[in-house]
């Protein structure tokens, strides 16, 4: 009787064991499906083969995609968006070289993150593609004098190969003191401009004499944080500092550029990935 004890009470110990080793103790996080939006499981997954830089700012000013690796003048690394970020400062900007793909860009997506108050002594520069013979870059954006949180105004000037032309949209709100994604993409085969606020389509518009394709010209460096004119010295020959420019004393994160034009569905997934982490 005992005998047949030990052996029932061995063999529940047995399988016990069997049955422990063979089965992991139960996690539901990995039971939980992942985060998708419109298909997107992650940034990455996005036009993957029409990223053409990517900024990421994590205690350098590499650009990922062309490996470049960039210079800061007085600016600094603080807790971004995502990581680390650029902290800038009056008479602070940041400088990359450019990648061929970029100087030579025809429709494009730009996307980028930023917190910094609006403009209180001059126009605040965001990005500028240098044309080192002109009084604006081949590629500026910029936040414009006057804008507030209840009338942002944004400017991007873009080189056609026969003159500058000028994108224009006021009465954006609440693109100040607080993180906000600033996505700007241009249709070449419409001409058209598509500006998104925190992946949402904010306005669709065309620049007064730009028909087609970009077509950049005496390119020189990428700027971050000012217009290509107010670093020291200049990035072009055509004029120096202004009174009335000035820079990006807030933040600047996760700055993407596309040599394509990424649809309303898309922009919106980056904007939401890039706020989980993903």
């Amino acid at each position: 009787m005992k005998n047949t004890y030990f052996k029932v009470m061995l063999s529940v110990f047995v399988t016990g064991c069997i049955l422990t080793s063979c089965y992991k103790e139960f996690n539901p996080k990995s039971y939980a499906p992942p985060f998708t939006i419109s298909g997107f499981s992650s940034v990455k997954q996005i036009k993957s083969a029409n990223l053409v830089g990517y900024w990421a700012f994590e205690g350098s000013y590499i650009d990922s995609v062309s490996k470049t690796v960039g210079t800061g003048v007085g600016t600094t690394f603080v807790n971004g968006f995502k990581g680390k970020a650029i902290q800038g400062a009056l008479n602070a900007y940041a400088l990359s070289d450019a990648s061929s793909e970029i100087s030579n860009l025809k429709s494009f997506t730009l996307s980028e993150w930023v917190n910094t108050p609006p403009p209180s002594t001059g126009i605040i520069g965001i990005f500028s593609l240098v044309k080192t013979d002109a009084f604006w870059g081949n590629l500026e954006i910029f936040f414009e004098n006057g804008s507030s949180n209840t009338n942002g105004k944004f400017r991007l000037h873009a080189f056609d190969g026969v003159g500058d032309r000028t994108y224009s949209v006021d009465n954006l709100v609440n693109l100040f003191n607080a993180w906000v994604n600033i996505t700007v993409s241009y249709d070449a085969a419409s001409a058209t401009y598509n500006l998104y606020v925190n992946g949402a389509l904010a306005n669709t518009g065309k620049a007064p004499g730009l028909t087609g394709d970009l077509n950049f010209s005496s390119v020189g460096k990428i700027v971050f944080g000012c217009v290509q004119f107010q670093t020291t010295p200049s990035q072009t020959s055509a004029t120096g500092s202004q009174p009335w420019a000035s820079f990006l004393t807030g933040n600047l994160d996760e700055v993407r550029v596309y040599n394509a034009v990424l649809t309303p569905t898309e922009v919106n997934a980056l904007v939401i990935l890039q706020g989980k982490g993903k």
